[in-house]
């Protein structure tokens, strides 16, 4: 009888860790599912910039510095694979890319392109996607990140290697700002 009642617990613990193990594995990649999420968004942000700076570049001919930068961050941005890199470039796009939006309140001609006026929605239409998905993101990293914390399952994730995340946020109080345009 206590032969049973071992085998029965011991099977019971098992299953406890088995199914400790599936949920951190879930939650991982609850977590990847919502950064590749932010990818696609920011991809579709990187493929609309040059179309923002073809109808710029017209306008701006004493600019094109400004331009060459934002292209040259965009190509960064979707050459790099490692995703803290990434999002510190896009960080980067989305300040110059500001700048530009900034600069084109002196042209009055620019200001009234529909073109412009269209891309500059559909822009910020991406600005509130990527926005989405970094909330989403976030919350699957708090989920995530409470269950490798909180005990039990602080131990089995230590014994498999299921590190903490970090959030996405805003790393410097200048990017928490709106650029600022000078002359």
């Amino acid at each position: 009888m206590t032969t049973i009642i071992i085998t029965v617990s011991f099977l019971l613990i098992i299953i406890f860790f088995i199914v400790l193990y599936n949920g951190f594995v879930s939650k991982r990649n609850r977590v990847e599912e919502a950064f590749s999420g932010i990818d696609i968004i920011l991809k579709k942000r990187f493929d609309l910039i040059p179309n923002i700076l073809e109808t710029v570049k017209g306008y701006m001919e004493h600019e094109k510095e400004t331009l060459r930068s934002i292209v040259n961050l965009r190509n960064q941005a979707l050459n790099t694979n490692n995703s803290d890199e990434k999002l510190n470039l896009n960080q980067r796009l989305n300040n110059a890319v500001g700048s530009v939006f900034a600069l084109a309140e002196n042209y009055p001609d620019l200001k009234a392109n529909t073109n412009f006026l269209d891309l500059q929605s559909d822009l910020g239409e991406i600005e509130t996607e990527i926005e989405r998905s970094k909330r989403y993101y976030n919350g699957t990293v708090r989920e995530y990140n409470i269950a490798v914390e909180s005990f039990p399952g602080n131990l089995i994730a230590g014994i498999f290697g299921f590190p903490k995340k970090d959030y996405l946020e805003l790393e410097e109080q200048n990017q928490r700002e709106l650029p600022k345009v000078q002359f």
